[in-house]
């Protein structure tokens, strides 16, 4: 049986970036080459798989037991973030973490240190793997789907382990919010699903933001600057005014917990005209409809004080908190949680800051709640994934379907 590092090292190379800008479904052909190689090692392993039009690839593993019981699917997403490289990863293994600072060699001067990450120190003692600097390491959500794929051979690999229906879902461009647009429920098959998804060990969740983008055109007026006075409107400086607007304690380093924000995520422009792009969260629906107003409210404000036309604002909803789905099926999140006091592993439930392919699933209909990966600091070159974590997330999988099979 492959090593579960050796897998997650195997899917890591493959550079699956997705692409905000692109139309495309997926958005980048290269999530289709891991995409593929899933499909292909999953018909290896004996399991039934198919790759379609839109990069979703769906498995299923028949029932060996006799008992009608739910068919159960796991999931998770190949595509990595825009906000850093994912081409060329180096990834670092260090075994045997001794609590230290952790250099990472590929950008001199740079390291990973528990004074800044002290949630290092949890993790004394076990193999971490890192970046070395220079991209992110792609453990969102590679790590998921290296679990799921070590789950999968294990089950094809002992006839004896018994279990109902076996769903597997691997998707592309959760990152950019549109990972199951397009996937088809019904056709997968699974009556409940885990999203493996979820960050640090014992992490488990149910419900998560909802949320919102909003981007925002500003139309300025280039004058010779000589000569502006009156005349000028600077776009850059419009923006600014226009941030400014919205409440400084709304930001995202200043909010934890069920606290939503407007994150800015994108500036870029001159005097004559500029965009702003924002993500907008939160938990409750009603403040989170309250967020999108105050956008246009600023918007407003803005177009009186410069002329109307002057910011011209496109806000559009993403995903919406899926308690309200999960929670009729409150089974689902009882199960996770005796899965992992069975695999050893304290649950932690808690809500998502942000949202995974499982909140759009349960408003298809599926209900799916997420699963900890095992991951740290996702989306940046200081990432790093604790071997036994994603060890035991496997573990975890397999005790979910035996739980299952159990009725």
């Amino acid at each position: 049986m492959e090593k579960i590092l050796d897998r997650f090292l195997r899917y890591v190379a493959v550079d699956t970036q997705s692409n905000e800008d692109s139309e495309s479904q997926p958005s980048t052909s290269k999530q289709l080459n891991l995409l593929g190689m899933l499909r292909d090692e999953l018909a290896t392993m004996g399991v039934e798989a198919v790759l379609d039009e839109y990069g979703y690839v769906m498995g299923s593993i028949p029932s060996n037991i006799e008992r009608k019981v739910p068919a159960i699917g796991f999931i998770a997403h190949v595509d990595t973030a825009p906000d850093a490289s994912g081409a060329d990863i180096k990834p670092q293994i260090i075994d045997e973490y001794d609590g230290g600072d952790i250099p990472l060699k590929g950008v001199p001067g740079l390291a990973l240190k528990p004074s800044e990450f002290p949630e290092m120190l949890h993790f004394v003692g076990q193999t971490l793997i890192t970046t070395d600097g220079t991209t992110l390491l792609g453990a969102d959500d590679k790590a998921g789907v290296a679990e799921i794929m070590n789950a999968v051979q294990y089950i094809v690999e002992h006839p004896e382990f018994k279990h109902g229906e076996i769903k597997i879902g691997f998707t592309p461009d959760e990152e950019i919010g549109r990972g199951v647009v397009k996937f088809d429920v019904p056709r997968f098959g699974a009556d409940y699903a885990y999203t493996m998804d979820g960050g640090e060990i014992g992490e488990l969740e149910f419900e998560n933001f909802n949320a919102a983008s909003a981007k925002i055109h500003i139309q300025g007026r280039n004058v010779h600057p000589g000569y502006a006075k009156g005349k000028m409107k600077n776009a850059i400086l419009i923006g600014t005014e226009l941030n400014s607007l919205l409440p400084v304690e709304q930001r995202p380093e200043y909010t934890e917990g069920y606290e939503g924000f407007f994150h800015l995520i994108g500036f870029s422009g001159s005097v004559e005209e500029a965009d702003m792009t924002y993500i907008i969260r939160d938990h409750d629906r009603g403040l989170f409809e309250r967020k999108k107003e105050m956008v246009q409210e600023c918007c407003r404000f803005i177009n009186c004080k410069y002329g109307e036309g002057t910011v011209t604002p496109v806000v559009k909803d993403q995903y919406y908190n899926m308690r309200e789905q999960v929670e009729p099926h409150y089974h689902v999140v009882e199960k996770a949680v005796k899965a992992m006091e069975m695999a050893g592993v304290k649950p932690k439930i808690q809500p998502i800051r942000g949202g995974t392919d499982g909140a759009n699933l349960s408003f298809k209909g599926l209900p799916c709640p997420n699963i900890f990966a095992g991951g740290l600091n996702f989306h940046g070159k200081m990432e790093f994934v604790p071997l036994q974590s994603m060890e035991k997330a496997s573990e975890v999988i397999l005790n979910i379907i035996s739980l299952y099979a159990e009725g």
